[in-house]
């Protein structure tokens, strides 16, 4: 959508944008240019939107797809974009300060994998509510500042929910408010927390401090 496209440029990012399929894979095609994340809204008529990916693959097999969230009908589109590599799906909705924060995963992995805050691999029950449905799901990781969860229906970027979870040893249960700051279609989604008390704060940062090498 054209709306992504002014931040990434402030950023120094060149942009492209194309109405169809067919106007898309011309660039692609092409040895000489290089794209770093194709952003893909499913809508585009031309080509059907498995179809497309297929031929994508051909010209980029590794190339950052990231699939507007809108524009995926249903789970059984999810499972069939599944086999195409796809990286991740974005609310295309989403406010416009938040793009670049919603794509930095994608655009620079190294660097948003070299996290200076230790990530402990926990898999604990959580739960989350988002308006008014509470979902179940399984933790991967956790943060002193944030929690990765593993689901194959990752809510849209910038989503706020509320979480509840236990960590192993400790029996208070553990509530924050947070919001989905990527999401990954192979992993899940992760979580920024934004408020929770003084003690379920100090809890995670003892666990963290518990399970990370000196």
């Amino acid at each position: 959508m054209a709306r992504f496209g002014e931040p990434l440029r402030e950023a120094g990012h060149l942009t492209i944008e194309v109405d169809d399929f067919s106007a898309l894979l011309e660039p692609l095609s092409v040895r000489s240019t290089h794209v770093d994340l194709l952003l893909l809204d499913l809508r585009l008529s031309d080509i059907e939107g498995t179809e497309f990916l297929r031929l994508l693959r051909q010209h980029s097999p590794k190339l950052p797809v990231v699939i507007f969230s809108g524009s995926v009908t249903n789970a059984n589109v999810v499972r069939s974009m599944s086999a195409f590599g796809i990286a991740g799906y974005l609310n295309e909705y989403c406010d416009t300060r938040d793009v670049l924060s919603a794509l930095a995963p994608h655009l620079f992995p190294d660097s948003f994998n070299r996290r200076s805050s230790p990530r402990v691999v926990v898999a604990v029950p959580v739960s989350y509510r988002f308006d008014n449905a509470i979902t179940a799901a399984v933790t991967l990781n956790i943060s002193s500042g944030g929690l990765a969860i593993r689901t194959i229906e990752p809510l849209g970027v910038s989503a706020k929910v509320h979480t509840r979870f236990s960590l192993p040893g400790f029996s208070r249960e553990i509530q924050a408010d947070a919001r989905v700051t990527w999401t990954d279609a192979h992993v899940g989604m992760g979580l920024q927390f934004e408020q929770m008390s003084a003690l379920d704060q100090s809890t995670i940062d003892e666990y963290i401090e518990d399970h990370t090498e000196p």
